[in-house]
């Protein structure tokens, strides 16, 4: 399978070409970003509540074990996904509010594959190199989770 994950500052992305678009189905329909379960096999242990004005929280295991907090803005089923993101107060943490900051997740069908487009907006510039490169590899993860779940 090609997989292409490009990212620059507060972009990424994640091109898999599949006839059927699997990708498209398989981050949405099963709930990649909104299900627990399914989030833990590619990010981190996290808590959410998968509407709009719902919370969600993810757990870091690395570093100095952040806790990532935001909420659902936008959820389009087969589309968009929007969440407000930024850290708990915690020793060696980003400086980043909790909710300061936005990312946006966009499945667009692109020939015979599916695009994943994940923006992040709202950082200080003096993280975004360090979470443009967290996504690349964070995106690189999910790719691979889902080409694992495909193969099933």
């Amino acid at each position: 399978m090609d997989r292409r994950v490009g990212c620059g500052g507060r972009y990424a992305s994640l091109r898999t070409p599949t006839a059927d678009q699997r990708i498209q189905a398989l981050v949405l329909r099963s709930r990649f970003f909104t299900d627990p379960a399914r989030l833990a096999r590619w990010w981190v242990t996290a808590e959410l509540d998968a509407r709009p004005g719902g919370t969600l929280q993810v757990a870091m295991h690395e570093g100095p074990r952040p806790v990532m907090r935001g909420r659902f803005v936008e959820l389009v089923p087969y589309e968009r996904l929007v969440f407000t993101f930024g850290w708990e107060a915690t020793p060696g943490a980003p400086d980043m509010a909790p909710e300061a900051s936005r990312v946006e997740v966009t499945l667009t069908p692109d020939g015979d594959g599916t695009e994943l487009t994940l923006r992040h907006s709202g950082l200080p510039a003096v993280l975004e190199e360090e979470t443009g490169d967290g996504w690349a590899h964070l995106l690189h993860r999910l790719g691979e989770t889902a080409e694992r779940q495909d193969s099933r």
